[in-house]
């Protein structure tokens, strides 16, 4: 177990470069492994190999997989945005390019942040963070301005924009109940577990189960449910109990920036200027809003 550390050293660096490049990779591989499973259909399969998975991980661990009784009604309300975050990521990736639905999807920070300055005493919005906000916002409403957007990628789009609100909804009830007394493992055993009948059951809805599956879209579900819904969690989790979570969270910008990359690098997505510059605003919204300001 490493020690609490007071800034991010070189490990840190390059432990939260690569798992933001493990997570924008990710954008791309939902999209392709669509292509062999119904979207929602490969949600629910992720989370529930991803519930075996952290299992066998939690019993090897001796971690007990079952929630205090206080901290249920706020595991309920997590799992519950957890599991429509995921229906609308899956959704959004399968109507609308990476690019598109990663600059939505991590406009995450923005929303968290007007939540907690609503919800949260000691948590108001300084000059620097509102500005950042300012940023992303524009970023977001630049890149949905795109008049060239067809009727599915617009529905794409805003999609991801609800996945983001989901995302936000889950970091707030692990803020300000009393699941944030409970070990990071048994958090997203509650969210796992809650979301994986409840997208297995709605798959059917839409659409055929199965497209065309072949070698590809097995290897990709099988990462996501190992680097990602699993270990790439815990792994995140893991960097907080270390780290200060404003300097691991400032990372977080670095995540767009690879998934559109990886998107255009492997998927030959066509970039519009106006979704490089809405990127960018992103970015350097998410950057100034999880800013540590300095003091003195």
């Amino acid at each position: 177990m490493m020690e609490r550390k007071s800034h991010i050293d070189t490990f840190g660096t390059v432990a939260l470069v690569l798992f933001a490049v493990n997570f924008g990779f990710n954008q791309v591989v939902i999209k392709v492994t669509s292509d062999g499973f119904n979207p929602v259909f490969q949600a629910g399969l992720r989370s529930a190999g991803a519930v075996l998975v952290l299992f066998l991980w939690m019993r090897l661990r001796g971690i007990s997989i079952s929630l205090p009784r206080a901290a249920i009604p706020g595991g309920l309300a997590a799992g519950l945005f957890f599991t429509v975050e995921f229906i609308c990521v899956f959704l959004a990736l399968d109507l609308t390019t990476v690019s598109r639905a990663s600059i939505m999807l991590y406009s995450m920070p923005v929303w968290l942040g007007l939540l907690a300055h609503l919800l949260i005493p000691g948590e108001r919005m300084s000059g620097l963070r509102l500005l950042g906000m300012a940023l992303a916002m524009g970023g977001v409403a630049l890149a949905l301005s795109d008049s060239s957007s067809e009727g599915a990628r617009w529905t794409g789009d805003l999609l991801a924009l609800l996945a983001a609100f989901c995302w936000a909804g889950i970091a707030l009830c692990v803020r300000i109940t009393p699941l944030s007394k409970v070990p990071p493992a048994q958090q997203l055993m509650m969210q796992l577990v809650i979301s994986a009948p409840i997208l297995l059951l709605l798959a059917p809805l839409f659409g055929p189960l199965l497209r065309s599956v072949e070698l590809i879209h097995l290897i990709g579900l099988t990462y996501q449910i190992l680097a990602i819904a699993t270990f790439g969690f815990l792994a995140w989790f893991w960097l907080l109990t270390v780290y200060p979570a404003a300097s691991v969270a400032s990372f977080s910008f670095l995540s767009p920036i690879f998934a559109v990359l990886l998107g255009w690098l492997i998927l030959s997505e066509e970039i519009a200027l106006n979704v490089w510059i809405a990127l960018l605003l992103v970015a350097a919204g998410i950057y100034l809003i999880n800013r540590k300001p300095r003091l003195g």
